[in-house]
């Protein structure tokens, strides 16, 4: 599985990742969730690996312009799913998918970690 970095392309901190990944010329494909959207599947797959809610961004415009019952559902995990696929940019940014794990937002320590061999 090749790594991908998902997130939209304006998003600072997607800018700070591609950056990162491509000064250590670590291979990845960029997905675009705004352009490209995202499946069920993969959304299902990132909250079994995450389920303490870290991929909400409640610092997002998105997050800012729901309404409080569209907050209080997304703050329900019985409901984020159905939330995030109908507000997608309410993901944390970026999400790194590596054969290993997903990484919810960038840091470089934790991203030394998935490429320890990058300098």
């Amino acid at each position: 599985m090749p790594n991908v970095l998902y997130g939209i392309s304006q998003c600072d901190s997607v800018k700070k990742a591609r950056r990162w990944l491509d000064q250590r010329e670590i291979p990845y494909q960029f997905h675009d969730f705004r352009r490209d959207g995202l499946s069920l599947a993969c959304l299902q797959s990132w909250l079994a690996q995450q389920p303490d809610l870290s991929l909400l961004n409640r610092k997002s415009t998105t997050w800012r312009q729901l309404s409080a019952e569209q907050q209080a559902l997304a703050d329900n995990p019985a409901t984020l799913l159905d939330v995030l696929q109908q507000y997608p940019t309410l993901i944390k940014r970026p999400v790194l998918q590596t054969a290993q794990r997903i990484e919810v937002g960038f840091s470089e320590s934790r991203y030394q970690e998935c490429f320890p061999h990058a300098q």
